[in-house]
């Protein structure tokens, strides 16, 4: 089995490349969406989160705009989330593996990838990356972002200039979609191949 880490910063466009890895029969281990169902209603980690962080999460889960504001400017609280939701997030990726281990190839679509030392584990690493001002345009777009929340979360993720540099491939988003499609599909065929870049 080929594990290919899939990354990038905030706004490259990164769920909809790990959409085409999907649509092309690619089994895809998505982080985000799995600490989303972890802190969601009756998820995993919500009782933790409240413990450590009380009035963040309610009847919906996590309250992630309270859960953020007691986290983004406080390194020490930022790593006592982490401490509640990476091993829950490694377990959950173990099952994943356990689910697809006749799989030639999965996709582990994890933001912070190179920040947490995750691209060891990986074969492969695909950097999905558009020009700063489309990143900005499609940040500031997202409900509820503001210029000065961009600026908190773009500080706290490794450069965009250099994942590229550590990628062994580099998707474009800042295309059309069919461009960045056959790019999707020619990384699979490298990796399949053992090739790199």
């Amino acid at each position: 089995m080929i594990l290919l880490g899939l990354t990038g910063s905030i706004g490259m466009g990164k769920s909809t490349v790990a959409a085409m890895f999907a649509d092309a029969g690619v089994p895809v281990f998505d982080a985000d969406a799995t600490v989303h169902r972890l802190q969601g209603p009756g998820g995993a980690l919500v009782t933790a989160i409240e413990a450590r962080f009380p009035r963040t999460t309610g009847p919906a889960g996590v309250d992630r705009a309270a859960l953020g504001a007691a986290v983004l400017n406080d390194d020490a609280a930022l790593r006592a989330l982490e401490a509640i939701v990476h091993p829950a997030v490694r377990a959950e990726r173990e099952a994943f593996l356990a689910r697809h281990h006749d799989s030639p190839l999965v996709v582990f679509d994890i933001p912070l990838l190179f920040e947490t030392g995750g691209d060891r584990d990986m074969d492969f690493v695909v950097v999905v990356s558009a020009s700063a001002p489309v990143q900005r345009e499609r940040v500031l777009a997202r409900p509820g972002m503001t210029p000065a929340r961009f600026e908190a979360i773009y500080s706290r993720q490794l450069p965009d200039t250099e994942k590229r540099v550590r990628a062994d491939f580099v998707i474009p988003t800042d295309v059309s979609l069919d461009e960045t499609r056959a790019a999707v599909m020619r990384v699979i065929a490298c990796v399949q191949a053992g090739q790199r870049r």
